[in-house]
């Protein structure tokens, strides 16, 4: 009986504590949160065929093309490049996976979904550690992301940068930390012909020791909650026209939560700005077209406890 008790027990706590009970992976999962659930909703290479690969030249290779397929990394790969991940795949990480130097690219591509990796210390000559441009349909989860601050902040590029023209992204449950730049979204202050398009939602993500960029959001469209930033430098700043949701986020130790540059805008409810302000004018982005549920700025660090490459396959 004791083990009946003990359920119940943690289940009542997933309950109070707004943290859903964490379930066992699957490889055909498809996408359950954000931008990424429209119009017919992202579902990767679900239903395709089934590659696990552990070097960089079986990588490159079962993640191209375009048929539906899922690729399961398994182990360390270690290189200086980046991948490109062509449109109807699902990348998964076994537990421990981990790309040391290897960043992933979505490029012209669609249906895309990334989860349960830990990418580091992808090099500037190489590209981001993942990067995401003129793609739709990507969701991007329960991933790990990170570098060093020990080097000029030029050393490496962007952690997670969407841009040219994205939309239906989705980056949830994931970790941004010790970094310079963390997520920027939208390409430059220019390419407002092809970003303002852009739709990103952020969702129970952790950023924690980055520097700028959490995110740097021009043009388009992002909704972004339920999310925790812990000991950042400048925090969601939103450019050039940029529309944002900001919803139920919590800042510790942040010196610009939500501010604006060159007039962007945002609507901030339900916010702990940790004695930080908001100073982004209010925009119009006042819903989103699709359905979700919020915790309280309160249950923000207990939901986001299970951020990362966490997850079991």
């Amino acid at each position: 009986m004791k083990w009946i008790f003990s359920v119940l027990a943690l289940a009542l706590f997933s309950v109070v504590s707004g943290s859903p009970l964490e379930k066992r992976a699957g490889p055909n999962d498809t996408a359950n949160i954000g931008y990424a659930t429209l119009n017919g909703g992202t579902s990767g290479g679900s239903g395709g065929t089934v590659t696990t690969v552990s070097t960089l030249d079986a990588l490159t290779a079962a993640v191209s093309g375009t048929g539906k397929k899922i690729v399961i990394i398994s182990g360390t790969i270690t290189g200086n490049t980046v991948v490109r991940v062509g449109s109807n795949t699902s990348v998964l990480g076994k537990s421990g996976a981990t790309l040391n130097g290897v960043g992933l690219r979505v490029l012209d591509a669609s249906n895309v979904i990334i989860r349960n990796l830990k990418i580091n210390k992808v090099l500037a000559d190489a590209g981001d550690a993942i990067g995401i441009q003129n793609a739709s349909k990507v969701w991007v989860d329960h991933v790990d992301l990170w570098s060093d601050l020990s080097h000029d902040k030029d050393y490496y590029d962007g952690l997670l940068d969407i841009t040219h023209g994205c939309t239906e992204i989705t980056v949830s449950y994931s970790r941004l930390h010790d970094h310079y730049k963390g997520s920027l979204v939208g390409h430059s202050d220019s390419n407002g012909s092809e970003d303002t398009k852009i739709t990103v939602t952020y969702a129970y993500n952790v950023f924690s020791n980055v520097n700028s960029r959490t995110p740097s959001f021009r043009f388009g469209k992002g909704h972004i909650y339920n999310n925790l930033f812990e000991n950042n430098g400048d925090g969601i700043n939103t450019r050039v026209g940029a529309q944002l949701l900001v919803e139920n986020n919590v800042f510790s130790n942040c010196k610009k939560p939500l501010y604006s540059t060159d007039g962007g805008y945002a609507v901030a409810r339900g916010n702990d700005f940790g004695g930080g302000a908001n100073t982004a004018p209010s925009g119009t982005l006042n819903s989103v077209p699709y359905g979700y549920s919020l915790v309280s700025s309160g249950s923000v660090r207990s939901s986001v406890s299970g951020a990362g490459a966490t997850l079991s396959f």
